[in-house]
């Protein structure tokens, strides 16, 4: 299938690799360490200044699924949608009509949970049905070569379960499957050989059930020890004048006559750090957009957030200016132009670019946060030019930068490597202590649901 020696490319460096036909395996590599190189290189798109060997699969037999494939579909639908010209609103393109017509009864839609989802809009779909959705398309379309960059993140346990059965099953047939994984928790046990990149540097390191590979990813993934200072803080400890900071009673939010939230009951007290898990589908991060006004439906419920009660007067701005976000959508919908600075600085502000001049003492916070998720030396790097797990750690940044009352973290670590998402769990140990922000998390990571969360709400 695949045959290598001696290649080399200002972005990319091989010693030697080989895939056999039927052989499936796994790279793992940091935030930034070039995986995405390996994806241009295999799916045609990148060619090299050397090699001794190259033998590739045909391009045309070869399907990319990555957080970066999921929002150039994203964008091309945001760009094709008509609502603006019709009297109703446009879902887009439904996600049956991204598979073949003779397979919409296949037995995998089933077992992948997306056969009730055939008649949704693709910007209807979470981020893990998305990808779901286009791994499919790439099975039917007879990839010979299906490339996974993290095809676990943002999946519930079942899901997870489900997606790996059905791509171990893959490898054993004609299809051969390669990962592109940040974490070594998500390797399948299926998965035959590893290799590793840093850098743009690729090596092999051995078969995935050999105890010296173990011992070698161990030396590669030892977390680095955080000697920088933690922020400065831009609003100083205060007594919060209300009794919670969310109360929702009886809250209900349907769409086309189906209910995905009902009769909901909620309350988040200051400081009461809230963990919110549930299936996918299962309206977590419809919840969390009624929280934040990103849901309209929240003026017909009886619902106050940060003081305001929702339908008096009050403005998306007034809520957000004490929110700190991060989610799958605001990373899908911040697609301006900008630096880095730009970008962690316009969190003061909750708008996507920077519209006005900054005072400096807000970009010197600014670039604090961003010596502390490791990128200041990237600080004029464009924005969309970063990998997606680096474009995460940005928006992470943004969020902690105004240390806001209310912190919402709908999947934070979707992308993340495993050192950063050790890092940025240590975020969460720190803000605790800081007696400030309350934390509202949503995760499927058990790993994540750190002994801060003091309460757990199950949807």
């Amino acid at each position: 299938m695949l045959d290598i020696i001696d290649l080399k490319h200002p972005k990319l460096s091989i010693k030697k690799w080989q895939i056999d036909i039927h052989e499936s395996w796994c790279v793992l590599g940091r935030n930034g360490s070039g995986k995405q190189y390996l994806d241009q290189l295999l799916s045609g798109n990148l060619v090299p200044e050397s090699a001794q060997t190259l033998t590739l699969p045909t391009a045309d037999k070869v399907a990319v699924v990555s957080f970066e494939t999921q929002q150039a579909v994203y964008e091309h639908e945001l760009k094709i949608e008509a609502t603006d010209f019709i009297d109703a609103q446009d879902i887009g393109t439904k996600a049956k009509e991204f598979l073949p017509a003779d397979k919409l009864e296949h037995p995998l839609i089933a077992e992948l949970g997306l056969s009730h989802r055939l008649e949704c809009g693709y910007r209807q779909l979470s981020t893990g049905e998305g990808r779901k959705l286009l791994i499919l398309q790439a099975i039917f379309a007879g990839a010979e070569l299906l490339i996974c960059d993290n095809p676990f993140d943002s999946l519930d346990h079942h899901s997870c379960i489900a997606l790996s059965a059905t791509l171990a099953r893959l490898a054993n047939t004609n299809v051969n499957v390669l990962l592109l994984l940040s974490n070594r928790l998500d390797i399948p046990n299926w998965c035959q050989s590893i290799a590793f990149i840093e850098r743009g540097q690729f090596s092999v390191i051995g078969k995935t059930d050999n105890a010296e590979t173990k011992r070698q990813l161990d030396i590669l993934l030892t977390p680095e020890p955080d000697n920088i200072t933690w922020p400065d803080n831009y609003l100083h400890l205060c007594d919060y004048p209300h009794p919670y900071l969310v109360k929702l009673n009886k809250g209900r939010v349907s769409y086309s006559g189906k209910a995905i939230l009902n009769d909901l009951d909620l309350a988040i007290a200051p400081l009461q750090h809230t963990l919110i898990t549930g299936a996918n589908g299962s309206g977590k991060s419809t919840l969390l957009q009624l929280i934040t006004g990103d849901c309209t439906q929240c003026y017909n419920n009886d619902l106050d957030v940060l003081g305001f009660k929702r339908g008096t007067g009050e403005t998306i701005w007034d809520l957000k200016k004490q929110m700190g976000i991060v989610s799958a959508d605001l990373h899908r919908q911040y697609r301006v132009s900008g630096d880095l600075l730009t970008v962690v600085t316009s969190g003061f502000y909750d708008s996507i670019g920077l519209y006005q001049q900054p005072e400096k003492y807000k970009v010197n916070i600014a670039r604090q946060w961003l010596e502390k998720v490791g990128l200041l030396e990237q600080q004029y790097t464009p924005f969309r030019s970063l990998s997606y797990g680096e474009q995460r750690l940005v928006l992470i940044a943004r969020a902690l930068v105004k240390a806001p009352y209310l912190l919402i973290l709908d999947e934070p670590t979707q992308g993340l490597d495993e050192l950063n998402r050790y890092r940025l769990l240590n975020f969460l140990a720190h803000l605790e202590q800081q007696h400030h922000s309350t934390i509202v998390l949503v995760s499927h990571r058990e790993d994540e649901f750190l002994p801060i969360f003091k309460q757990h709400i199950e949807l």
